[in-house]
């Protein structure tokens, strides 16, 4: 059977196991491009929340959630009307930073008891190389009862979806894909290629393509890590960082990397992926692990200038004012799973400071049921002793002197632009005490 006509006829449908970030704009883009799919997902609110023309991530709007053709199910059983299906659900790592494979190995035990002959089964999650053969087929043949490369076949498409970022998209973003033999490679490249505008790279492995996505988040990684070391020198010197990144960035080959917090589902946790995979085969990687612990350690080393800053402002550590303005793992995105702006709470925290919280942008119920975190109102925010920029958000970069006032009680205003957001010369002449990465 041709699986890639069969979609293009509306004969077969296309499922999406997983229906966060990642997998609601593809499953939407395939619909918008004549596709008849099925969304899936476990989360039966979530669903019900799609249903009603709700887009809780912000990535395509309640607009084209509302006039979708994309059929959202928590239904299991209704997997076995779709031959082709995209797997996109998170991997994250356990606390010891091992990898945690239980919702990819749980979305192949749903989706193998509902697989059917002649399907084509493609993963996205991130993984080290080795996990869609090794791991997920056998649960996938032991849950179908069918025989993979005879009753399916399966392909291995790495996401390079960006949340928030509203130019790097689905469809902008040439996509690698991969299967097990030439025959599958074809039929997901030209499956993706109804969504794909900039077109797709054939990998010549599904392991090529699990190890190339693996590395692109490890490279970012890296680079942060070495812009965060040199802030930590930089700073110690009495140099501004982004200054000198500005002037450095001159250069025509110079890589325009900033300090900052990495938090996330991928630059953050993709590494861990690599080096695990390393060490099982006996080599302790050096330059992905020490980057890694630099960008682990950020939050720590942010709480502790806020405190060195508050000494140098003749301002009381203990029970001190202290409001962060903004919550989420990245810049205009509700998602705070794996944010770093946590860490700065909890170091806090140790300094018998309890913070007030403020992000217009993050989704509220999520940090509340993740950590305990309520936030404010950020219009009630009054009478502090620091203020801490957490987040790029675009609404926050048009602040003002005056706006930014508003939040400061009497004294020294402490002012702690984490992304270098806001002008540091005004800020310093309007005397404040201003420090960023």
């Amino acid at each position: 059977m041709n699986v890639y006509k069969e979609l293009i006829d509306q004969k077969e449908s296309l499922s999406l196991v997983g229906l966060g970030y990642v997998g609601m704009p593809i499953a939407v883009e395939f619909a918008k491009r004549g596709v008849k799919v099925i969304g899936f997902d476990l989360n039966s609110e979530k669903i019900r929340i799609y249903k009603s023309g709700v887009d809780p991530t912000k990535e395509v709007g309640d607009e084209v959630i509302k006039n979708t053709t994309v059929k959202f199910t928590s239904k299991a059983e209704d997997l076995k009307r779709a031959k082709f299906h995209i797997v996109a659900v998170p991997t994250p790592v356990n606390d010891d930073h091992t990898p945690d494979l239980s919702p990819v190995e749980g979305a192949s035990r749903i989706l193998g008891r509902n697989l059917t002959k002649n399907s084509v089964v493609v993963f996205e999650s991130t993984v080290y190389p080795g996990v869609t053969e090794d791991v997920c087929v056998p649960i996938l043949e032991k849950e179908s009862g069918l025989k993979c490369g005879i009753d399916f076949k399966v392909g291995y498409s790495p996401e390079r979806i960006n949340p928030g970022d509203k130019v790097h998209r689905l469809s902008t973003i040439k996509k690698i894909v991969s299967g097990m033999d030439e025959e599958t490679l074809d039929t997901v490249a030209k499956v993706y290629e109804i969504v794909v505008d900039a077109g797709v790279y054939r990998a010549e492995s599904i392991k090529v393509a699990e190890a190339a996505k693996v590395i692109e988040n490890s490279q970012r990684d890296i680079n942060i890590a070495f812009m965060n070391e040199l802030s930590i020198i930089f700073n110690k010197m009495g140099i501004d960082t982004k200054s000198v990144l500005e002037a450095a960035g001159t250069k025509w080959n110079f890589l325009k990397f900033y300090p900052g917090l990495v938090g996330g589902h991928c630059i953050g946790v993709d590494p861990y992926y690599l080096t695990y995979k390393a060490e099982e085969l006996g080599y302790h990687s050096q330059i992905i692990l020490s980057g890694r612990r630099i960008n682990d350690d950020m939050g720590k080393y942010v709480a502790e200038n806020v405190v060195k800053n508050l000494i140098a402002a003749d301002k009381a550590v203990k029970g001190a004012k202290i409001a962060i303005i903004g919550f989420t793992f990245k810049e205009n995105c509700p998602d705070t799973r794996n944010t770093k702006v946590i860490d700065i709470v909890n170091e806090l925290q140790e300094y018998g400071i309890e913070p007030t919280i403020a992000d217009p942008t993050a989704d509220a119920a999520e940090a509340k049921k993740l950590y305990g975190v309520e936030f404010a109102d950020i219009e009630e925010i009054k009478a502090m002793d620091a203020v801490i920029l957490a987040v790029a958000h675009t609404e926050f970069a048009s602040f003002t002197v005056e706006q930014m006032s508003k939040f400061f009680g009497d004294g020294k205003k402490v002012l702690l632009d984490l992304k270098g957001l806001l002008n540091r010369k005004e800020y310093e002449q309007a005397g404040y005490s201003y420090w960023r990465l």
